[in-house]
């Protein structure tokens, strides 16, 4: 190769940055940027967290206790972009239970984090008996009602999954 001459690559880069439209380029990294913003939400709380070069195996994060205890947590989110009543909808998933692993769920338009272990998030989603995405589960955090002043629909979360609900990440501790 030249010495002045442009990898391929970054010729590639360039042309991607140039005919991507914003909000696919939004879209697209949401849940990237969301990982690594919950990932130094932890470390501030002063976790010990490390983050996998590669995500095989669903684990986005893995916390090491004092202890030694360690935790693999997979983490998803949903953005101010999905339709309203879809705020904190976590559709077909592909999880069979597994020990000291944690799911992460953030909606970001109801500014909402949920905790749950590998154990809980078997019992509490669906698995899909039928369909493309046959023996997937599913977990839909959110409902929506109207609000009797505006009469426009809200999403709130459901009774059964307050439990879940984490303004910090003590479960790790």
């Amino acid at each position: 190769m030249e010495k002045w001459a442009v990898h391929p690559t970054t010729r590639a880069i360039r042309f991607a940055r140039k005919t991507m439209t914003i909000p696919f380029r939004h879209t697209a990294g949401f849940g990237k940027r969301i990982e690594y913003w919950i990932i130094g939400l932890m470390l501030k709380e002063g976790l010990d967290v490390y983050v996998p070069l590669v995500d095989d195996f669903g684990v986005d994060a893995i916390i090491r206790k004092d202890d030694g205890t360690i935790f693999e947590v997979q983490i998803k989110a949903r953005s101010n972009n999905v339709i309203m009543g879809d705020a904190a909808l976590f559709a077909a998933l592909t999880h069979e239970e597994r020990k000291n692993y944690f799911f992460i769920f953030y909606s970001e338009r109801m500014d909402t984090m949920w905790i749950m272990s590998s154990k809980d998030f078997v019992k509490e989603s669906v698995q899909n008996k039928t369909g493309k995405n046959k023996g997937k589960r599913s977990i839909w955090f959110n409902g929506t009602k109207t609000d009797k002043q505006t009469k426009k629909k809200i999403e709130y979360p459901k009774p059964q999954f307050e439990k879940y609900i984490a303004t910090n990440f003590s479960v790790f501790r």
